[in-house]
């Protein structure tokens, strides 16, 4: 026992993070700061050394560095410069009057998303558009405002308190947070993350690029939208790669009406990546989103795809092209079940918006108020 009493840091605390008192030995010996639990199922579910334990390819013990961080899987084959830099900070409060998705009270199952499996697309109601076009501004005024702090030296944790504070200042909730056992407000990825980055303790360098994808919950429907955006001066490379990425998906979104293919907007996405010596991202798609997170349509990004489906008008659904330096469009995971990397450690980044099928053609509900 310690006689420091902080927040318990097990992420998924069903105790809500009260101060806690039972400090992790060996951590203690490592000189890890912060491995305090409330108990003994949240030692276990949360602690690196226990997460050792279980998995047999963590032999390394993380190395702490001048600033307090560590990596917490140095045995990991990482495939470019980025590391992770834990310890992640405690879990942000969201307060009481604030509705929840229903995974937040289902452990991060997304119930109704299962019990939407197989279903067409839905059309919602002109009341449903409009509450799709609030929370959609709500998502946009949130992402510029996190946008607005990107600087050297500032870390993508303190990016995901800015999100989770001007997200709950507007009365909405984080979507991401509790998703699926995500344990952040929003998800930051950095050079060649590919997307899926959690928030931590490592502080942006001058050259690095970094998306930020924002999701906000409110009213009983989330918005999504994310951007990528240089950290300071950066090199021509990353500048082509974030150009390409946005111009592939405005290309897409031109195509978009009643009537148009979801399988045809790969056609538009995969010629202005391969013109520019990118690589399509297959593994994740764009969705429908409306009351729930993630549903139908499944939409891919990638030329000579199977997708099913034609738009019509009220679907809302999302376009969000991922876009590698190079030919390789695979990806591989960090051992934190998040963390999307590309192969070969080349940059990556990624655009997109939330989009209404009108009787006309489309409004980009997540587009920025001039």
């Amino acid at each position: 026992m310690s006689s420091a009493s902080v927040a318990c840091q097990s992420q998924s605390c069903p105790n809500g993070n009260p101060p806690s008192r039972l400090e992790c030995p060996t951590c203690a010996k490592l000189g890890i700061r912060g491995s305090f639990y409330c108990g003994q199922e949240c030692f276990k579910a949360g602690c690196t050394c226990a997460y050792r334990c279980r998995r047999t390819f963590h032999r390394a013990y993380p190395v702490v560095t001048a600033d307090g961080t560590y990596n917490p899987f140095p045995n990991f084959e990482y495939t470019g410069s980025l590391r992770p830099a834990y310890p992640l900070s405690a879990k942000r409060a969201v307060p009481a009057h604030i509705p929840r998705p229903d995974y937040v009270t289902a452990g991060g199952k997304p119930l109704g998303e299962i019990q939407a499996a197989g279903q067409p697309p839905r059309i919602l109601s002109a009341e449903e558009i409009q509450k799709m076009r609030t929370v959609c501004r709500l998502t946009r005024e949130v992402l510029d405002l996190a946008a607005a702090a990107i600087r050297p030296g500032v870390t993508t944790d303190e990016i995901d308190e800015i999100v989770h504070n001007a997200t709950i200042e507007r009365n909405a909730y984080p979507s991401p947070l509790g998703y699926r056992g995500y344990p952040k407000s929003v998800c930051t990825s950095v050079n060649e993350v590919i997307c899926h980055g959690i928030p931590d303790k490592r502080k942006l360098r001058e050259g690095d690029i970094i998306n930020i994808d924002v999701s906000v919950y409110f009213d009983g429907f989330h918005g999504d939208l994310n951007e990528t955006y240089p950290v300071g001066e950066i090199d021509e490379e990353s500048k082509k790669l974030i150009r390409t990425t946005r111009e592939s998906l405005d290309e897409a979104i031109k195509l978009c009406k009643p009537g148009a293919l979801f399988r045809d907007l790969g056609k538009a996405i995969e010629p202005v990546a391969r013109t520019n010596g990118c690589a399509v991202v297959r593994t994740y798609t764009g969705h429908g989103v409306n009351d729930l997170f993630h549903t139908a349509p499944n939409i891919p990004h990638y030329a000579k795809n199977k997708a099913v489906g034609t738009m019509k008008a009220g679907m809302a659904f999302t376009i969000e092209p991922m876009l590698n330096l190079g030919t390789n469009w695979a990806d591989v995971h960090w051992p934190d079940n998040w963390t999307a990397t590309t192969t070969d450690g080349k940059r990556s980044a990624q655009f997109e918006d939330t989009l209404l099928i009108t009787e006309t053609g489309v409004e980009i509900l997540t587009n920025r108020k001039v």
